[in-house]
């Protein structure tokens, strides 16, 4: 963790100051309500750690995608019960993100008091890094917080522009434990070190990929992905989904990575994603013509399990096949299982964010790994070994 944090705060920078902090509230709403509330949760410790020391915390996140305009679906105030209850105190509301009434809201608030300001994405020039609206943010404030991991590979007005206008700027809570698992898992793993690689499309795998095949004992492959794969391998894979132009790359990546490449033995495939009923296990080299593969098959499932079983740093990002449907469920669930099984034998667990975290919630084991990120993008991009703009913008530790 090279970046200053809140704990590297003085008093005289918390107390009765304003701490503007950039916190990631994208959360899912059903019917005009939360319906998870997991981001709001994360964010409590370094909110809780602000008040406790008399700062007057203001609140910044986006929500959704409104296209630089406001959109009632997309407002941040179905949040503030939420967040309140989260809490344990009553958070004040301000309709404005920037402006006199928004600073006005931030100079009333007392100390230990909490206010959540409207979209930031409701502003033209907020995902452009516009200069003038990262100045305008940081009239909100006397330091900054970036607690916002899931968005931290933004460049935008309110992660990255509003720090060169407002100092001191540090990172929450929050951001130092999701950057302090991730980089702890890539410079300083306890081994072996085993990746784990799903989701549908190589192509958004290829820049990890090449990173954490260096780094790693064993890189495990699931999801649709692992189809070119098999594409590259000369198998059949039916109408399975497969990335014609990545297939000349796969075969170089198997080529390269050697025994550290493994690849699902066999896949659980059907003649569509909604036949569950007719789904069965093939060998992957017998994938038919007419079906094709949703998730990996259960030899594959109990060799990655065993091989999780082995490892002492693992980490996820993406599922193994259509999890969100069952019977494609198995091989996602069999690898959360293998992961927190590893988490008790003392390994070192560490969740991608995104559909893998969602999974591990879906299926209740989230509190039994060492870390979910709350950030599946970001994570991605720090495990590629990109510098995330929401961090490099933060004030840098003194070198000793």
């Amino acid at each position: 963790m090279q970046r200053k944090t809140v704990r590297d705060l003085t008093a005289a920078e918390i107390r009765g100051r304003r701490a503007l902090v950039r916190v990631d509230f994208n959360v899912p709403l059903r019917g005009g309500e939360v319906a998870d509330a997991t981001r709001i949760r994360a964010a409590v410790p370094t909110i809780a750690y602000l008040r406790e020391r008399g700062a007057r915390v203001v609140l910044l996140s986006h929500l959704g995608r409104p296209k630089a305009k406001v959109e009632a679906n997309y407002s941040l105030r179905p949040l503030v019960d939420v967040v309140s209850a989260a809490l344990g105190t009553t958070v004040k509301w301000c309709e404005d993100t920037v402006g006199m009434n928004a600073v006005a809201a931030t100079r009333a608030l007392a100390e230990g008091e909490v206010l959540l300001l409207e979209n930031t994405r409701f502003l033209p020039g907020e995902e452009q890094n516009d200069a003038a609206l990262s100045k305008d943010m940081a009239e909100l404030g006397d330091v900054y917080v970036n607690d916002a991991f899931g968005a931290a590979h933004r460049a935008h007005a309110s992660t990255a522009g509003v720090a060169s206008f407002l100092r001191p700027a540090v990172a929450g809570l929050l951001m130092e434990r999701e950057l302090e698992y991730l980089g702890s898992a890539l410079e300083h793993p306890k081994r072996p070190f085993i990746a784990i690689l799903g989701g549908s499309k190589i192509s958004g795998k290829i820049d990890v990929i090449e990173a954490l095949l260096p780094k790693v004992d064993g890189l495990l492959i699931g999801g649709a992905m692992a189809c070119t794969f098999y594409k590259a391998m000369e198998f059949e894979t039916g109408h399975s989904l497969v990335e014609p132009d990545r297939v000349e790359l796969a075969a170089s990546l198997v080529q390269r990575a050697g025994f550290r490449l493994t690849l699902p033995h066999d896949a659980t495939v059907s003649t569509s994603v909604d036949a569950g009923a007719k789904a069965h296990a093939v060998r992957r080299d017998a994938i038919p013509a007419s079906e094709a593969m949703y998730d990996i098959g259960p030899d594959t499932c109990a060799s990655y399990a065993r091989a999780i079983g082995t490892a002492k740093t693992i980490v996820w990002n993406g599922p193994m096949g259509v999890f969100e449907k069952s019977p494609f469920d198995a091989g996602t669930m069999a690898v959360a299982h293998a992961m927190a099984d590893a988490t008790a034998a003392g390994a070192t667990t560490i969740v991608g964010g995104g559909d893998s975290a969602a999974a591990v919630e879906h299926a209740g084991l989230a509190a039994k790994m060492s870390h979910v990120s709350t950030g599946g993008g970001a994570s991605l991009e720090f495990l590629e070994g990109k510098a995330l703009p929401g961090v490099e913008c933060l004030d840098p530790k003194a070198s000793t």
